[in-house]
């Protein structure tokens, strides 16, 4: 019995390394190791675009740089300078007062390098002033309210001021645009009855001035954004802040 179990064994190991090397593959149907790198090539959809490289060709490979003209050394710097500002964006900085203005404009010009020509112009405004017909100054609230009970028998439109600072207490007969309507109310006034009023300016007529650069592109946006100075003021910024 022990004879023939070794007899077994000693036959069935001998099958299994015959059958381990393929030697039966044409006889029984089956691939012993049917994964085998020929056999899974063939199954590749593009073949043709494997390489099979040596051992160590891959990491030196990996390792080496990229031409320095490539795409993909160059896109990643030039995509986030562009990624701050928009195509034509628009920039100013002001207003300026005139003198203000021309100090700013030379600043700009001295930059260097000098920013493109044509990449930004000056303009300038007109801020028209304004005049108010008052009454007052008065000393105390005493002398406001007694001049408050005269003004009212003579039904003209008034109010009490509570700004600027300077001339309260007093009142306002109205505020106008130009100085001329101001003289009109004015006279209008007297006829009525009303002596002590006069006319104040409240703010003087000026030229104002800005810089400004409606269709910067991002290099230059960049530039105008970072400049700061006691003559630029705070600088440049999105046109209408």
């Amino acid at each position: 019995m022990l004879r023939r179990l070794v007899v077994f064994l000693i036959v069935a190991n001998l099958l299994f390394f015959v059958w381990s090397r393929g030697w039966l593959e044409e006889i029984t149907g089956s691939r012993v190791h049917p994964e085998r790198e020929p056999e899974r090539l063939t199954r590749q959809v593009n073949p043709g675009l494997v390489v099979i490289l040596p051992p160590g060709a891959a990491s030196a490979t990996s390792a080496a740089p990229a031409p320095e003209g490539s795409a993909a050394a160059t896109a990643m710097p030039s995509a986030a300078a562009s990624s701050v500002f928009a195509a034509g964006t628009c920039l100013e900085a002001g207003p300026f007062a005139t003198g203000a203005a021309v100090s700013a404009a030379a600043a700009l010009l001295a930059l260097q390098p000098p920013l493109p020509a044509g990449s930004w112009a000056e303009g300038k405004t007109e801020r028209p002033g304004s005049w108010m017909v008052y009454m007052g100054r008065f000393p105390n609230r005493d002398a406001l309210a007694k001049k408050d009970e005269e003004l009212r028998r003579t039904r003209v439109s008034y109010e009490s001021l509570t700004a600027p600072a300077d001339l309260v207490p007093g009142f306002s007969f109205g505020r106008y645009a130009d100085r001329a309507s101001a003289d009109r109310a004015l006279e209008q006034l007297g006829q009525r009855g009303v002596r002590s009023a006069r006319v104040v300016e409240l703010t003087a007529p000026a030229s104002l001035h800005m810089l400004r650069a409606e269709r910067a592109d991002a290099a230059v946006a960049a530039r105008l954004t970072a400049l700061r100075s006691a003559v630029l003021g705070r600088g440049f910024v999105p046109c209408g802040s």
